[in-house]
């Protein structure tokens, strides 16, 4: 069987209706980083460098939670993930992780206001061995007061 015939699927799940929203972007959120939540980040991962546990400098991954919903019990789905404003109704619902690619280009310091944006970039279909597939991918820009790139992540996630 060629790659072609691999990912080729039978009756299409992704429609026009749902590539439509690709380019769909959530409202900006905006955020202050704080030594203290420098500190209880990199003490709660087991951080043993100095300048994590100082608050001097925000370790890798800290910019995730920062930028996560605070939701309650009744806004979270039947797998306990924060129901996701950005995504249309997919016709697949079971979620897995695909991929997270985390581009750094400056470091995150106390004190940095930071605003991240979500960009709904992708979605398309694929077939895997147990039926059909979704992806799609949120690309996640966090910008500092200057304007200037702090953050870049590219999520995807499958659907089953």
């Amino acid at each position: 069987m060629s790659e072609s015939e691999d990912t080729a699927v039978d009756t299409p799940l992704v429609t026009p209706e749902l590539l439509a929203n690709i380019g769909r972007q959530d409202q900006p959120r905006r955020e202050v980083v704080t030594r203290r939540d420098i500190k209880k980040y990199a003490i709660s991962t087991g951080t043993t460098i100095p300048r994590y546990l100082s608050g001097d400098e925000a370790p890798p991954m800290f910019h995730v939670p920062l930028f996560w919903d605070v939701v309650g019990m009744d806004e979270l789905s039947a797998d306990g993930v924060s129901i996701d404003k950005l995504l249309p109704k997919f016709p697949l619902e079971k979620a897995m992780a695909g991929g997270l690619d985390i581009t750094y280009h400056k470091p995150i310091l106390p004190g940095d206001w930071l605003t991240a944006t979500r960009t709904l970039t992708d979605i398309y279909e694929k077939r895997g061995r147990s039926g059909p597939l979704i992806f799609y991918e949120v690309v996640m820009e966090v910008r500092d007061d200057a304007g200037e790139l702090v953050v870049t992540e590219k999520t995807t996630r499958i659907l089953r």
